[in-house]
């Protein structure tokens, strides 16, 4: 995929759903990722592995805009992983592809953390099948757990797990602000 197909499925998707950014106009979201060619490689990771990408905020403070993963379900080409690398590491039998933090840093993101997630949500319902990691408190992941929310019952739920286990249904949201 390239930047020019990249813009026109972003603004595609800017245009049908006006609800996840309010009073932000598409030709300066579209200008901003003109002048940032890494973050336009990001986005297309972003969309290439399912995530749907679309702006959803944007800071005033600093000129800045964040896209979240907006795909109804956890991105499809970022699922059946553990938490972070220490947890892949740990795996003796069984290993997967990769793991959520890692990839993350990959495709140059980070996963949504807990109030984005509940963000996400107040947008459209998300996860409604799937569940997705998000960033875990050192004080939990010191522990060797990891967390993971998902969206059931009209509801956002937060669980446990153990950092090492990955799942069929549960990827991980990536965030990039530009």
């Amino acid at each position: 995929m390239n930047q020019d197909t990249l813009l026109l499925i972003l603004k595609e998707r800017f245009e049908s759903h006006p609800n996840r950014h309010k009073g932000i106009k598409w030709d300066a979201v579209e200008e901003k990722l003109k002048k940032n060619p890494d973050k336009i490689k990001s986005l297309i990771k972003m969309e290439e592995s399912g995530g749907e990408p679309d702006v959803v905020l944007f800071d005033k403070k600093n000129n800045s805009f964040t896209f979240y993963d907006c795909s109804a379900e956890s991105p499809s080409g970022r699922r059946s992983f553990c938490y972070d690398k220490e947890a892949l590491q740990s795996r003796k039998e069984h290993k997967p592809k990769s793991s959520a933090i890692e990839f993350a840093k990959t495709m140059g993101t980070k996963i949504l953390n807990e109030e984005e997630y509940r963000y996400l949500q107040t947008l459209g319902e998300f996860d409604k099948k799937t569940s997705s990691w998000i960033e875990t408190p050192t004080s939990i992941r010191k522990l060797g757990g990891a967390i993971f929310c998902d969206y059931r019952y009209g509801t956002v739920f937060l669980y446990h797990n153990g950092a090492e286990s990955y799942y069929a249904v549960r990827g991980f949201r990536s965030s990039l602000t530009v």
